[in-house]
């Protein structure tokens, strides 16, 4: 029997415990994380059993209404267990339709559902040689990364550590975010960084910064959570030295995920360094079902 276990009541210790030994090993899932991207108290979890398997739930509310959807910076969730089992992940995807109002969730890439939902890109470069994997970088990706001798003599590499120069720099160079929504991830950044989770390393050139990306980081998987470029000096290639950089650092010991994308400039930027395609499945419902199902929840 699946059922849903609010924020309070979660055994955390048996959760942590099924996420350790889960075949579909999410960073995601942790509540650490979704602590951050979704709030202490605004995510709960459907469970199976004595925590054999669980699928974290986050919530938002607006309006009185309270429905399903994923926050930012979290790509995918789905379910996690020992084995992965198309039957039981149907039964919880049952379970998550019939008791919330979903408008946007994504499955983690292992699970296997019988219901047919949309697919979705992401790339990741396994743990390995970190040697092995450069060599398979596209021919243009390694053209890109012998960089001029002036901009050699010119440039440094830094771990950013203020957080004030991340934020004015985040604010100065995101392209397709403003406003609230970039407010709210330079605050879920900042979070990150002060729990140590999330480093930001940058590239200078001639003392400007230029380039920075922000890198997720725990025991067994590295994300790449957002890449900032100065428009000016793209060019340069900075952005290709400070990912080349992050995989150099973490590879040996850790999954390099590129989280996406689904934009085609994008998606030919990280093909550049040999990923593997990891597709992963979501759903949607449109707004008018969603406040629908809310509201009937809501008095239900």
């Amino acid at each position: 029997m699946i059922k849903k276990v609010k924020y309070q009541d979660i055994d955390f210790e048996k959760y942590k415990k099924c996420l350790d030994i889960s075949v579909q090993r999410k960073s995601y899932a942790y509540p650490h994380y979704l602590d951050v991207v979704a709030g202490k108290g605004s995510w709960e979890i459907l469970v199976k059993g004595d925590y054999d398997a669980v699928m974290p739930v986050p919530l938002q509310k607006k309006m009185g209404l309270q429905f399903v959807i994923l926050p930012k910076l979290c790509q995918q969730l789905g379910v996690f267990s020992r084995f992965d089992n198309a039957e039981v992940n149907q039964k919880f995807y049952d379970a998550l339709c019939k008791h919330y109002a979903v408008w946007y969730y994504a499955f983690n890439d292992v699970n296997i559902l019988k219901t047919d939902l949309v697919s979705r890109k992401n790339f990741l470069i396994p743990v390995g040689n970190y040697e092995e994997i450069r060599q398979k970088y596209s021919p243009k990706r390694k053209r890109k990364l012998r960089l001029d001798q002036e901009v050699l003599e010119n440039s440094e590499r830094i771990l950013v550590t203020d957080f004030s120069e991340i934020r004015n720099f985040i604010q100065n160079n995101s392209t397709g975010v403003e406003g609230q929504d970039l407010d709210e991830f330079i605050l879920r950044f900042e979070e990150f960084h002060k729990l140590n989770f999330v480093k930001f390393y940058g590239f200078k050139y001639h003392n400007k910064w230029i380039n920075m990306i922000a890198m997720y980081e725990d025991d067994f998987s590295a994300i790449l959570l957002g890449t900032f470029n100065d428009k000016e000096f793209v060019k340069l290639s900075g952005a290709c030295v400070l990912i080349d950089d992050a995989i150099r650092l973490n590879v040996e010991h850790r999954i390099f995920d590129f989280e996406g994308s689904e934009l085609p400039n994008v998606e030919e930027f990280f093909r550049g360094f040999r990923p593997e395609l990891k597709p992963y499945h979501s759903f949607s419902n449109p707004k008018s079902k969603v406040i629908q199902k809310a509201f009937f929840k809501l008095f239900s």
